[in-house]
């Protein structure tokens, strides 16, 4: 089983970042934190790296349904987005799989929230054009 769902664009990287933006409102999520990995590894390590932005997504009624299952559960959240710029130029859009991930978890009342979740995000992933 993958951890996660992917898909190769044809936007530039700044356009991807706004359209999976717009995508993941479509189905109730809002972008709780952002991370610049290109940034953060050049000031911290003087790396240069390739665009690489991490976009912490988060479903309030799905996170408050999960925490209510298991209330340590946060420590999973928010759910990650990246968005990547591959060596040939074309960027990539990735979601976790939170159906993968929560394996670890045993609950099974956790578990269908995190279908619910998995079919939003691959959603998500499949409607971004």
């Amino acid at each position: 089983m993958s951890y996660y769902f992917s898909k190769t664009v044809d936007y530039n990287f700044d356009e991807a970042i706004d359209k999976i933006t717009e995508e993941l409102k479509k189905e109730g999520f809002g972008i709780l934190t952002e991370i610049d990995v290109k940034e953060t590894f050049k000031k911290k390590l003087d790396v240069d790296f390739r665009k690489y932005r991490i976009l912490g997504a988060c479903n309030p009624n799905m996170a408050y349904q999960a925490i209510q299952h298991e209330p340590r559960i946060g420590t999973m959240l928010p759910c990650n987005v990246i968005v990547q710029e591959l060596e040939n130029g074309k960027v990539e859009v990735s979601a976790v799989d939170p159906v993968a991930s929560m394996m670890a978890v045993e609950n099974n009342n956790l578990g269908e929230v995190a279908k619910d979740v998995r079919n939003k995000l691959k959603k998500v992933i499949e409607n971004f054009k």
